[in-house]
This record gives C-alpha cells, structure tokens and sequence, in this order.
C-alpha cells in the first residue's frame, strides 16, 4: 500500500494539471467545420499596387528569355514581368490600351459553360409552342415551280440563300453554347443590330446618300432572306457553326454542317462610329461601314462591346456586301465555299 505522503503528492499534481490546461471545447455537431482558402486565391483576388522600376533596361521576355525586340514587350501591371506581343498565346495584334495582365496574373479566365436556360436568356430566344414546324421562305416555293429561263440568266440572278439550321435541337445549343461563351470571354454582349450611343456616330449619320459612289440596293428576294434569317435566330434557329479557340488566332469559327456557296449568315454588328474616333483602337475586327466624299463622316462597325458570330468569322471563305436597307447601310455576311474548311 503506498504511503499517504505518496497519494497526497500525486492528487496534487493532478489538480494543478487540471487547473491549468486549458478547456477542450467540444465540437458542436450544428456548425460545420471552418475552410481555409488556399493563399493562391486569396492572391489572386487581393488588391495590387504597381510599384515602378527604377531601370528597365534588362527587362526580358519570360517565353523565350530574349530581351531583343523592346518595342514589341508588354510589362504586366501586376507582376512587372516582361512578354512579346508574339509570344502570347494568342498572339497580340496590337499594344493594349490602358492596364494589361499578363496570362498568368489574368487568372487564365475558363470558358464559361451554359446550361440551355442560360443559352435561352442570353439570346433572347423567344419560345415557340411547336418547334417542328420549319421555316419556309419563297425561294423554296419558287423552286418548286417549273422553271422556264435558262440557265445563264438564272446564274446571274443569284440571290442570298437563308442558313440550313441543324434539325438536333440539341446540337443547336451546342453551337449556341460556343458563341455564347466567346462572347462571355471576350467581356462583349450579343447583340445581332448595329447599335448606336452617345459620344459615337448618331444614326442620323449612317445614311446610304453619304456613301461614296453608291452602293447597291437589298432585293426584294434577298430582304427576304435576310428577316427570314433573323427571324430563324430568334426561335433559337442558328446557322451550323461552331466557335472554337485557336491558341495562335484566338476565337475562329468552323463549320458544323454542309453550307452552300451564296448563304447568308449574319449581319456584321457592333457599335457603329466615326474612322477618326478609332484611328488608334486596338479592336482587330472593325469593319468599314461607310466611306463618305467627307472623310470626316466615314463610319466603322466595332464589335469590342457589343455583336455576333461575325466578330469570329475570319476573311478567308466570307464575303461582306454592303447594302441599303430602310435607307441605312448595313454589312451582310455571306459564305463563298465554306465546305473547304470541313
């Protein structure tokens, strides 16, 4: 049996223990456990301030590890790192205007994916209660008919064809999905008409008179075409193409299906001003609108905030025609042997 001195020492050692740790607190079983975030994200979102380098002169490329070509380097305004304009994937065209990222501190922002309600909202699609029934315009009528000119006078009336659709609603979203997701990426809203704001050309200023030399008036047949067209996007009835990621060019566009020589596919859209506001813009995909005797009242389209699929299509197998419509000039984007690129 051990001595009581023993046992005395041994409770007071246990009580002074207990006295002085400290309480455990026991988990309660309501409040989940706490996440920490990783110091990665909490960089990337955290505010930075860019502190300027006393000698520049020894800034190189972190692609290639050259500091030759110093006109073509662009400095991160995060990271003070140096790059080439053609060493980014995808190549930069031109000097950015304002703050520049390089890729590493922009996050390399994912394509954003859409769900079909999402598809439905962006556009604007308008639901139909049957979507079986097909558009038909008149020059599907008319090919129906007995036809008795010949063929040469036939070949130099050729007119705009309307876009074939994909019958798979589903493939259809798809290829809404990527168009959507472009734009998303490229911080630009859809939107499928020219678009006019203050502190750029009024819409008093596109005029067809203005136009140097003329230009030529939308048929009957092909005014046709082009509402069918327009009227097909907003069932949700969009031309079987496909915007993909190219790491040298950035957003193209490839075909989906089989499209005929001659076939419409949209109207160039955008934001519409005057060539001597945008002589210094980065945008790689203005498009000449109007040419006036006045160069001063010459007009571009700008899709860097606002358009279409025609901001992805490249020169390659398109053609834009100008026309008038409603006295305005409006840009047509028609497709010349889009079969080579399937």
């Amino acid at each position: 049996m051990a001595p009581a001195t023993t046992l005395a020492a041994a409770r007071r050692l246990v009580g002074s223990r207990r006295r002085t740790e400290a309480p455990r607190r026991r988990p309660s079983p309501s409040s989940p456990p706490r996440k920490l975030r990783p110091m990665s994200e909490i960089m990337a979102r955290a505010k930075y301030a860019v502190v300027e380098r006393t000698d520049y002169s020894n800034i190189i490329c972190e692609q290639c590890g050259s500091g030759e070509r110093s006109d073509e380097l662009l400095l991160c305004d995060k990271c003070d790192k140096g790059f080439h304009m053609k060493c980014l994937r995808p190549i930069v065209a031109r000097v950015p205007i304002g703050s520049w990222l390089c890729p590493k501190c922009s996050g390399h922002r994912r394509v954003r994916s859409f769900s079909q309600k999402k598809i439905i909202d962006f556009f604007r699609i308008q639901k139909t209660g049957d979507g079986k029934n097909k558009c038909t315009s008149n020059q599907d009528t008319r090919k129906r008919r007995k036809r008795s000119r010949s063929l040469v006078l036939l070949k130099k009336r050729r007119r705009l064809l309307p876009f074939i659709p994909s019958e798979d609603p589903n493939q259809r979203l798809k290829q809404m999905g990527t168009l959507a997701s472009a734009l998303t990426a490229m911080q630009m809203e859809f939107s499928d008409d020219l678009t006019y704001f203050p502190g750029m050309a009024p819409r008093s200023a596109n005029q067809a008179k203005f136009e140097n030399g003329g230009m030529q008036v939308l048929a009957k047949e092909d005014m046709e075409t082009w509402e069918l067209c327009r009227a097909m996007f907003r069932r949700g009835e969009c031309p079987p193409l496909i915007v993909v990621f190219d790491s040298c060019e950035g957003y193209t566009v490839e075909a989906d299906a089989q499209i005929k020589d001659m076939t419409f596919i949209a109207e160039y859209t955008g934001d519409v001003d005057y060539i001597k506001n945008r002589e210094n813009d980065d945008c790689d995909s203005m498009m000449t609108l109007l040419l006036a005797t006045d160069t001063s009242k010459s007009l571009v389209i700008c899709p860097d905030r606002r358009g279409n699929i025609a901001r992805f299509i490249n020169g390659i197998n398109n053609h834009t025609v100008l026309f008038i419509v409603g006295g305005e000039s409006k840009k047509f984007l028609q497709i010349h042997a889009w079969a080579n690129l399937l």
